[in-house]
């Protein structure tokens, strides 16, 4: 009698990272010929256990070098616990549980809260790591996403129809220390969506679909304009990580040239711990050049291959491309090809990067900040400020967004001449640009209008630094306005949003004399005047006291 395990095959899809273009690892997914095993698996732990333990022993026989994903369901681990005979399985498959994601998947309705915890704690005290699988479609509660704590959160692609729910998976996923990655990935579209609301990984049949063999290519869209490279400030490591090639701290330098020879995309080794710490790093065409020699391979093919190895360089998962830049700059120059292994909070190796890629990135981020700069003040321009708003809004922040103008530019231009007028708008810049502290940003919009994005606190020494000065263009007095709207979280959903709060009160002040500044909150009706002569509609106080004291961050500029 045939078993169900004669008509189940296996297949392999990509787990693309959206930055390299690089496979970061393989989901290995059960595809039964005949039957549905995976609703059976639904209601039968023990059968849901096996075939995790099937993908494995199938991903071995592929002799694929790339990490794995692995499905259970919730209600799996709720009730076997650590899924032993999987962790037997990695070891006989000559892998190393660190380099196995469990995707947990739903449902999870009904099943034991503190039962799943105790199972995701025992997996990932054996070293797996953990993914929530099916967010957006499935039940997992919010409080159980944090208290699972997972390493990946997979996301469903129809959630890239609203860009503010993703952001702000990316926000929380930052806070538990953990990578997005949309799945089911169709379209150019979609890609480009997923790169915008800030998601690392990507999943789908746009990449590369499901087949018997692991993909040694996939399709990744070229990054338009659009979609720009991640910000200077800082992209994260965890944006380049590759899948390292480990052996264990013991291999033979024979071992090593067998994976290298067998592999010409590997482009060095690392030498691990039986818990999973870099132990010595082996640079490809370094150790091929000794095996080489006339009595390379007599010489060292028996013998540990550490001895050919170097101190790994290393940097954690929290680190930012500068940093691994640094690390590259400090140590020896004939190891600048080297790749440098990222490490958990454990000291574990989750990957592996490449300097190559994190130049490449870093060139275009630079490009694209160039391409975006005012000619005029080097200012960026609103695409860079608006973005910013669109992440401040996507983590919950209290944030104010100041627009600031030349009272009668069109004046001042005409009667003091257009080099006088630009001359103007440059010191305005550089006062902007000089008055920015802590998190606050400027931006030059265009003419004589810019932005400012700040902490409501940061604006007081602003406001003041480019009010009180004596502004001149040609001889003549000039003035400045500044409106600013305060956004607390939930007040705005967006930047549009919080630019159509702002409008009325740059119009308010621009109607009161001299300089002039108004500041409203967005979603509650009126605004208070901190400086100018008169009022306008809607004026509530001309106090900046009494405007602290309703509620708004921000005094008048020179008092304390």
């Amino acid at each position: 009698m045939r078993s169900w395990t004669d008509t189940l095959r296996f297949a392999f899809q990509p787990v693309v990272n959206l930055t390299t273009g690089a496979v970061a690892a393989l989901e290995v997914l059960a595809r039964p010929e005949t039957g549905d095993v995976l609703a059976e698996a639904r209601r039968d732990p023990e059968l849901d256990g096996r075939l995790a333990v099937l993908a494995v022993r199938t991903a071995a026989h592929r002799e694929t070098l790339l990490p794995l994903h692995v499905n259970v369901f919730a209600g799996t681990l709720a009730d076997l616990g650590g899924l032993t005979p999987l962790h037997h399985a990695v070891r006989e498959a000559g892998r190393l549980p660190w380099e196995v994601t469990v995707d947990v998947g739903p449902p999870y309705t009904h099943v034991p809260r503190q039962a799943l915890l105790e199972a995701v704690a025992e997996l990932r005290g054996q070293g797996f790591r953990i993914s929530a699988d099916g967010v957006g479609e499935g039940d997992v509660p919010l409080r159980l996403l944090v208290d699972m704590s997972p390493d990946l959160v997979k996301l469903d692609a129809s959630l890239l129809a609203r860009p503010s729910a993703v952001r702000a998976m990316r926000t929380l996923c930052d806070e538990l220390g953990a990578l997005l990655c949309v799945e089911g990935v169709e379209t150019e579209l979609q890609y480009g969506a997923a790169l915008s609301a800030g998601a690392q990984l990507g999943q789908g049949v746009l990449f590369a679909p499901p087949s018997r063999l692991p993909a040694a290519e996939v399709y990744v869209p070229p990054r338009s304009p659009g979609h720009p490279a991640p910000p200077r400030s800082g992209p994260s490591v965890r944006e380049f990580v590759r899948p390292a090639a480990l052996l264990p701290a013991t291999a033979s330098a024979g071992q090593v040239r067998a994976l290298l020879t067998g592999s010409p995309e590997v482009s060095g080794v690392l030498l691990v711990d039986r818990e999973g710490v870099p132990f010595r790093s082996v640079h490809r065409s370094r150790f091929l050049l000794s095996m080489s020699g006339r009595y390379g391979h007599a010489l060292y093919a028996d013998r540990p291959a550490a001895k050919l190895g170097d101190p790994p360089r290393t940097v954690g998962v929290d680190a930012t491309a500068w940093e691994v830049l640094d690390v590259v700059a400090v140590g020896s120059r004939d190891r600048t090809s080297d790749d440098v292994a990222v490490v958990d909070r454990q000291g574990r190796c989750v990957g592996v990067v490449r300097l190559a890629d994190l130049i490449r990135a870093l060139s275009e981020t630079r490009v694209e900040e160039a391409a975006g700069l005012n000619p005029l003040t080097r200012l960026p321009g609103s695409d860079a400020i608006t973005g910013e708003v669109d992440r401040r809004v996507a983590e919950g922040r209290t944030f104010a967004l100041s627009w600031l103008d030349v009272d009668h530019f069109k004046q001042v231009n005409d009667g003091a001449g257009f080099a006088a007028g630009d001359e103007l708008i440059r010191s305005v810049g550089r006062v902007l640009q000089q008055a920015a502290a802590g998190t606050a940003r400027v931006g030059h919009i265009g003419g004589d209008d810019f932005l400012v994005l700040a902490d409501p606190e940061e604006l007081t020494p602003l406001a003041a630094a480019v009010l009180d000065a004596p502004w001149t263009a040609g001889g003549r007095p000039v003035t400045l306005s500044l409106a600013t709207v305060v956004c607390a979280p939930g007040s705005v959903r967006d930047h549009r949003e919080a630019a159509a709060c702002l409008a009325p009160l740059k119009k308010a002040a621009k109607a009161l004399g001299g300089a002039s500044w108004v500041v409203g909150r967005a979603g509650v009706p009126g605004y208070e005047t901190l400086r100018g002569a008169g009022s306008g509609p809607g004026t509530g106080s001309s106090s900046g006291t009494e405007a602290a004291s309703a509620g708004y961050a921000v005094a008048e500029p020179g008092m304390s």
